[in-house]
């Protein structure tokens, strides 16, 4: 019976937004391994936002001087002896030298500040993306199978790519851009309420007005922006699927059906997109065009007051009408703060940029960590599996030397005790009930009894259970009643990884790695010589086609083995399990895809790779069971006939007419 239904992650389309707590958890996880290069940062950060500000206190200052210089032409008082134009520019020309020289040190410095800040992010961005693909990965490897059963293969692809670049984004450039804009802003908010707070008060009533412009534009692109990714993720997904099965939609000519899929998926993304980024374009234009407006309004009201003599008020009080020079001071307010006033309506406009990279970022980092937060596959064993060697009288010692032989080391927690027992391939079951889910059992009350060196066979139609038992035997899943003994001891007790390692499995689906053939044999004990390996492959009779390819053994595979045939494929899987050298094998239906020829020199390869162990298998071709010790018919979860082939023939029951033709396996 296969398992439920594969669900969406959480955080693809039912939980596209960030949960809370996310940026905490992004913050601490960023600042944790890069406390010395993110102070760096944002240091550099301080001094590029107050540099960027100073041109501010330079154009103050240039025009204090050019009016000492004026006065200087024109004195207040009579008496005083007027300059001609010659002699006031050299009187200020010091001065004027001063103020350029400093804005040129002053902006070299700022270069340089950002120019380190960027380097080091891109250094911290990095480092911190290489930290999370690792624990995502590891993560993964850490999973039980369930997981993968009931998650898509897309969204799981999702997060190591969408989620992932989105996490870029969000490190590398929009919370740097963020920063340094509040930097920014705090620091101009200080300078304004220090030139003048009427002035200041019309540029808040601007600010006010492009936040809500934000939250109403900015707040619907994000929304698109998400159903962009996820339509992205879909399409991908789709496209992935549709190149797999290329040799399908072509037997079948389902090309313009393809199509039509596609082009559906196609429109959904181009829409989400087209709509995204109308939201996201005309953002910038009208937070700059409010910027122009407040550009005119400070001038236009600083012109009022000025015009009604009225005194400027900042944060010192209410300063005098006329300066100590005889000049307006809201005229010297005026002229600083128009400035100020364009790089703050440019720092908010920034920020309000980052809004959809910082939404999509929040989002992709929270699947991220939901993966990440998968509960891993849980083993409370602690029966091991050592090498060991036996002396005459049957003793079993542990060694670190391979001596061919393996046993279980079982401590005792009660007095304390370690017992050995040889590893031989008994595995009993009994009473066994399991269901994918609680509500919907798909084994009943089974009971077998493999001895070692035995052959087991499995025969019923699609959904009878049998791959399920194999799956129980390698602890995929954990059964729900009954017990399962592996050579006497509980498998609950064993290590999972142990109990693996004692399990040789070939598939009918055959999974190849990208690499040579005989790292693909070496997969399955990655410490087994070349020697071992062509023994292997020898056994599972897949030497002969492997020495007519053109590099042999150091042939090249990609694509999963896709320049080899199926049945050449499967012989690979064959040999990899046979290097093993595994007490119990269980070949699931490792036969379906292989040509008559090519089955009998694989019966051949399975007859010796069982002598001495374990094997259990699972077969629709009843010929290749029919030298089996024990063959199980299994229906609906129930084991309902057993015995030898003879047995089970002579009985003329279920066997009987499936052998016969009388019923279909299917």
């Amino acid at each position: 019976m296969p398992p439920r239904a594969p669900r969406a992650m959480k955080g693809s389309v039912a939980h596209q937004k960030a949960k809370k707590g996310t940026l905490k958890r992004l913050l601490s996880m960023l600042i944790k391994n890069n406390k010395k290069l993110l102070f760096v940062v944002i240091c550099c950060l301080v001094v590029s936002a107050i540099t960027g500000v100073s041109s501010s206190f330079f154009l103050t200052w240039l025009i204090n001087t050019i009016q000492d210089g004026l006065r200087l032409m024109n004195p207040i008082d009579p008496s005083a002896t007027a300059y001609t134009s010659s002699q006031a520019w050299q009187a200020i020309l010091p001065t004027l030298i001063t103020i350029f020289v400093t804005m040129g040190v002053i902006y070299l410095i700022s270069v340089l500040s950002i120019f380190i800040s960027n380097r080091l992010m891109a250094i911290v961005t990095q480092r911190f993306l290489h930290q999370t693909r690792t624990a995502i990965f590891n993560k993964m490897q850490s999973l039980p199978i369930r997981f993968f059963d009931t998650h898509k293969t897309g969204d799981l692809m999702s997060v190591y790519t969408n989620d992932t670049d989105s996490l870029r984004q969000l490190v590398s450039q929009s919370i740097p851009s963020l920063c340094s804009a509040i930097i920014s802003i705090t620091t101009l908010v200080c300078l304004m309420f220090s030139f003048s707070i009427w002035l200041a008060l019309v540029m808040f009533l601007g600010v006010i007005l492009m936040f809500f412009v934000t939250k109403k534009i900015g707040g619907k692109s994000a929304k698109y922006f998400m159903a962009q990714q996820i339509a992205l993720g879909d399409e991908e997904g789709y496209v992935q699927e549709m190149m797999n099965g290329q040799k399908v939609i072509k037997v079948f000519c389902h090309e313009e059906e393809s199509k039509k899929g596609f082009d559906k998926k196609n429109d959904k993304l181009c829409d989400d997109a087209t709509k995204a980024h109308t939201f996201a374009n005309i953002l910038m234009p009208i937070m700059n065009n409010i910027g122009n407006i407040l550009y005119v309004m400070i001038a236009f009201v600083g012109g009022i007051l000025a015009a009604l003599e009225i005194p400027n008020l900042s944060i010192t009080g209410l300063q005098p009408l006329y300066n100590e020079k005889g000049f307006l001071s809201i005229v010297a307010a005026i002229m600083a703060f128009l400035p100020i006033s364009k790089q703050f309506t440019g720092q908010v406009s920034q920020c309000s940029q980052q809004i959809n990279s910082i939404v999509m970022g929040l989002a992709g980092a929270s699947r991220i960590f939901d993966l990440i937060d998968e509960q891993p596959e849980a083993d409370e064993g602690y029966v091991s599996l050592v090498r060991c060697r036996i002396d005459e009288n049957g003793n079993i010692q542990e060694t670190p030397e391979y001596t061919g032989y393996w046993a279980w080391k079982h401590p005792h927690k009660a007095d304390g005790t370690i017992t050995y027992t040889q590893l031989k391939g008994d595995i009993q079951m009994f009473d066994v009930d399991f269901g994918y889910l609680p509500e919907k059992v798909v084994l009943h009350n089974v009971t077998l009894y493999a001895y070692p060196g035995q052959k087991i066979a499995f025969v019923g139609a699609t959904g009878a259970g049998k791959t399920t038992i194999t799956n129980l035997i390698n602890r995929f899943y954990d059964i729900a009643d009954g017990k399962i003994r592996y050579d006497g001891i509980n498998i609950n007790k064993i290590k999972k990884s142990d109990l693996r390692r004692s399990l040789g499995i070939v598939l009918q689906d055959t999974n190849l790695f990208s690499g040579t053939i005989m790292e693909n044999i070496r997969y399955g004990k990655l410490d087994a010589t070349d020697e071992e390996c062509i023994a292997a492959a020898k056994l599972a009779y897949a030497d002969d086609f492997i020495t007519r390819l053109p590099n042999g053994y150091n042939t090249v595979l990609t694509s999963d083995g896709a320049n080899l045939s199926q049945g050449q494929r499967q012989l690979l899987s064959i040999a990899r399990a046979a290097v093993k050298n595994a007490p119990v094998m269980i070949l699931d239906e490792a036969t379906s895809s292989i040509d008559t020829r090519t089955e009998a020199l694989v019966q051949k390869g399975t007859d010796r790779l069982m002598e001495g162990r374990t094997v259990f298998v699972i077969a629709h071709r009843l010929s290749t069971v029919q030298n089996s010790d024990v063959i199980m018919v299994l229906d609906h979860g129930y084991i309902i006939e057993r015995g030898s082939h003879n047995e089970l023939i002579n009985k003329k029951g279920n066997y009987y007419q499936l052998y016969t033709g009388a019923f279909e396996l299917e």
